[in-house]
């Protein structure tokens, strides 16, 4: 299991052992690098921790349970951990502030606690299996660890993932593998029933309960400050170089900024170009480096570059991916590896703590135009929406108002903003196969979503709601995962999100609607908390989305064999997910293709997907190919 995943720790590994328990670490050394070897445990040996994370506010902590009359043997975040559960219980994972997988054993009670961040940074599978339970922070090491566990698809997970881009925890993509929930914490004790609890859900103001009350100018002063330390304590709180990732886009660039502040020598920016200059950002991202003037490093991706890494890109994801964007982040982060850094701060999580997505702007013009559906002109608000796009879904007024003004009845119901994207994704089911489809049946996977939201759902504003709903999908399953956590761990990377700080999603929710999307003006409170942080060229340039090629890196001349592989009808009928004659209908069609223009949306969508899932049957299910070699410390601590 530790060989696994070794990519996620390769400074030191760890076992303890006793009766009943087993854990294991893989270290990736970043606070407190001489004495803080996991598995840890309390002073009397009996409370033992395996974490992967960082608890950013773990100096404050300590001071406080020192106070208690603990004591603590070494400086690491990690020994935190068993002396606020020793102090507090559960209640303590509501005091953290950062991003975690942990696992408690308590070997007097045999009792074992996961818990897993707000947000879902970082990850926690787990298996249960004639009368085993593994857990660990990839499947790969649960297959490791249990190879009695049968391995196969769900057909639940994926008909998840093509509607929602992801799969929704605790569904996984494997049959008998869970996700712990973001937010979570779970408990096994002997002869009791799993317990499993929320120990956080994302709230909203009701009305004026819980609104923030200033100004727009306290706001942006309150989002500017909460910004600064929660970037501050991830800059300085790591005893290794930490750098930052910069698009160009005015997220990184703010976060960048203050990390400059907060240390201005030595201090690396990394950025990702493409050779396609409908992807590239180079312009904006020299903008800021110049304005910066930090040390500089970038990469340039090519179409064929995507090609080539995606197997390894598919092998860390562990789920089916419906577009490209992870393969060039999994390059950037080889990159920041070989530049010597082990930590790099990101700008993820501002889109959906301040609506910045063009599925907020849409929703709102939808619900506007629902008000008056026989209106000639309210729809054309779209055309507003998507100006980054080549292939603009608002392009042609016919087509668009057909597409965005199915519904339109329904736009006092959950999940109205996002139904043309879930409709969007859904449409690439039409190649499933009769097994796929027989397996799913009637299975409803948005109508189980939305009977799952919180009481206080319906009392919160349409954005608040679709806030709500990005983060419980998009956000913890794609965006910190396949382009996240997977992409820069596979190199041995931390990636730290400011915008993701406890205090700072609290404050941002706090905030009334109009100071997050005024009028159709995403992020209105962050462009004036940023003015004399970046640039009024960043500050006041059109929302682009990271994007990356999709069909035309498989499509093309030149592409690598396994490609055609594992499109042939016998590859795709020996996976069983989709319908052989209907993807060698497509594959056809796009190798015929002379450029990116010629394919559309759904094209790019279906060919990504049905590679991907190809991809996770063969390494994973099959294991038709043989996993990267392991490169495996002989000298394993061991506790028992």
């Amino acid at each position: 299991m530790l060989g696994s995943m070794a990519h996620r720790g390769p400074d030191e590994l760890g076992i303890y052992r006793d009766r009943r328990a087993g854990l294991a670490h893989a270290r990736l050394s970043i606070i407190d690098l001489t004495t803080g070897q996991q598995p840890l445990a309390n002073e009397t040996r009996e409370l033992w921790v395996v974490f992967n994370g960082e608890i950013f506010n773990y100096v404050e902590l300590r001071g406080e349970l020192e106070g208690h009359g603990h004591q603590f043997a070494t400086k690491s975040d990690t020994e935190i951990i068993v002396h606020a559960w020793e102090q507090w219980g559960e209640a303590a994972f509501d005091r953290f502030n950062g991003q975690w997988a942990i696992a408690l054993w308590d070997s007097r009670t045999d009792t074992l606690v996961l818990c897993r961040d707000r947000v879902g940074v970082r990850p926690i599978y787990y298996a249960e299996h004639d009368g085993r339970l593994a857990f660990a922070s990839e499947v790969k090491a649960l297959f490791a660890g249990m190879p009695e566990l049968p391995r196969a698809l769900d057909p639940i997970g994926l008909e998840q993932t093509f509607t929602f881009w992801s799969v929704v925890p605790p569904r996984s993509v494997f049959r008998g593998v869970q996700e712990l929930r973001p937010g979570h914490v779970r408990v096994y004790q002997p002869d009791r029933p799993v317990r499993e609890v929320a120990y956080f859900e994302p709230r909203y103001p009701r009305g004026d309960v819980d609104k923030f009350r200033g100004s727009l100018a306290d706001a942006a002063v309150a989002l500017r400050e909460a910004l600064e330390r929660a970037t501050a304590v991830r800059m300085l709180r790591a005893d290794v170089a930490v750098g930052s990732c910069l698009s160009g886009g005015l997220d990184s660039s703010v976060i960048a900024s203050l990390a400059k502040r907060a240390k201005p020598f030595g201090f690396t920016t990394f950025s990702l170009r493409f050779a396609d200059a409908e992807y590239d950002e180079t312009s904006y991202q020299r903008v800021m480096v110049d304005h910066l003037g930090t040390d500089h490093a970038d990469i340039v991706v090519h179409a064929r570059e995507i090609a080539d890494v995606f197997p390894k890109t598919i092998w860390h994801t562990e789920r089916p991916i419906l577009r490209n964007g992870p393969a060039p982040l999994y390059l950037l982060a080889q990159l920041v590896r070989e530049r010597g850094v082990k930590v790099v701060l990101t700008g993820e999580g501002a889109d959906e703590v301040l609506a910045g997505y063009d599925l907020f702007r849409e929703g709102k013009v939808r619900r506007f135009w629902a008000r008056r559906p026989e209106s000639t002109f309210r729809h054309r608000l779209l055309e507003r929406l998507y100006p980054y796009l080549a292939r603009s879904p608002v392009a042609q007024q016919a087509s668009a108002r057909q597409f965005f003004g199915r519904g339109l009845d329904r736009h006092l119901e959950p999940g109205f903003a996002h139904h043309p994207r879930w409709a969007s994704a859904a449409a690439l089911k039409r190649l499933f196969g009769h097994a796929q489809r027989d397996a799913v049946g009637t299975h409803d996977v948005v109508a189980e979503l939305l009977a799952d939201l919180p009481g206080e759902f319906r009392g919160w504003t349409p954005l608040a709601q679709d806030q709500y709903l990005e983060m419980r999908t998009l956000l913890s399953g794609y965006l910190l995962s396949s382009q996240g956590d997977r992409m820069l761990m596979a190199s041995s990377v931390e990636g730290r999100f400011p915008f993701l700080d406890k205090e700072v999603m609290a404050l941002a929710n706090s905030f009334p609607d109009a100071y997050k999307l005024a009028v159709l003006d995403e992020k209105h409170v962050l462009k004036a908390a940023a003015r004399e942080l970046v640039p009024e060229s960043i500050r006041e340039r059109p929302k682009q989305p990271y994007r990356a090629p999709d069909a035309l890196a498989f499509a093309g001349a030149g592409r690598p064999e396994w490609v055609d592989e594992l499109m042939t009808p016998t590859a795709v009928e020996a996976a069983g997910v989709f319908d052989a004659k209907a993807v060698a209908q497509l594959w056809s069609k796009a190798t015929h293709r002379g450029d990116a223009t010629q394919f559309s949306n759904f094209d790019n969508m279906a060919i990504v997907a049905v590679l991907s899932t190809q991809i996770l049957y063969r390494d994973f299910v099959a294991q038709i190919r043989e996993p990267p070699p392991v490169s495996l410390k002989t000298d394993i601590n061991e506790a028992a």
